[in-house]
């Protein structure tokens, strides 16, 4: 399987993390997993129709789906005829480039995209990277994301700050709070942030040594102990931490 990233313009990077090929290779039969990271983004199928969302959703050539914030992982399968090109959006900023539905509408789904809002099939073939650069800069309703502040705490926090204090570092209520994230989000702040911190012990696990307790890691990250943190990460990834 090939997998590349690519940055988009300066002026989308508020708004997108990378747009993404992948390519599945001659003898590529199997199911790839991916991770919830708390944010949503869009794809197009440039092969063979491709099986995701756990095997409940096919998507076929040629149409762009968006895809949901997720709660926990999500499989799809990679034969040596799957070739998908996809747009990573950064938290809350669905809104930035569309009118839609409300994102908790599309969490933990694969949604065939109307026609109007969908890529282009000939010009994405032409020159994708350049094609996405315009369609973007040319969609952008608006450059505030109301929700960047708190989504600023909770990275720096690593996802260790309670809703309350959230709420109270930001003006806002608890109540707004959650209408807010599962209105741009998809999920509730806690959820979010709760993400966040699986995903910082993700990277802590994978990066540390062989002698590095997963206790001390489960400490670090805010866990009660190494059970609570075993159970996270099973709920965000299917596996149990020795196999990661």
């Amino acid at each position: 399987m090939e997998y590349i990233e690519i940055k988009p313009y300066k002026e989308l990077e508020p708004f997108i993390h990378s747009y993404w090929e992948l390519k599945g290779e001659e003898f590529d039969r199997q199911w790839e997993r991916n991770f919830p990271d708390g944010c949503a983004g869009l794809v197009m199928n440039l092969g063979e129709t491709c099986l995701t969302d756990n095997g409940s959703v096919s998507m076929e050539f040629g149409k762009t789906y968006i895809v949901g914030a997720m709660t926990s992982f999500k499989d799809s399968f990679i034969d040596s005829n799957t070739h998908l090109l996809g747009v990573c959006l950064k938290p809350a900023t669905f809104a930035n480039f569309y009118n839609y539905v409300a994102q908790d509408e599309l969490t933990n789904n694969t949604i065939e995209f109307e026609k109007s809002n969908s890529f282009n099939i000939d010009k994405i073939l032409a020159n994708h990277s350049n094609y996405l650069n315009l369609y973007f800069t040319d969609r952008i309703k608006s450059k505030k994301n109301r929700l960047q502040s708190i989504i600023s705490d909770i990275h720096s926090s690593n996802g260790q700050l309670s809703i309350s204090e959230l709420s109270k570092r930001n003006y806002t209520t608890v109540r707004q709070l959650e209408r807010h994230f599962k209105s741009q989000i998809g999920i509730p702040p806690k959820e979010y942030s709760n993400i966040i911190r699986f995903q910082n012990a993700l990277s802590i696990i994978k990066n540390s040594s062989e002698n590095r307790s997963l206790l001390d890691i489960a400490f670090e990250c805010g866990y009660y102990d190494h059970s609570h943190l075993t159970n996270e990460i099973k709920r965000n990834t299917g596996l149990s931490p020795s196999l990661l």
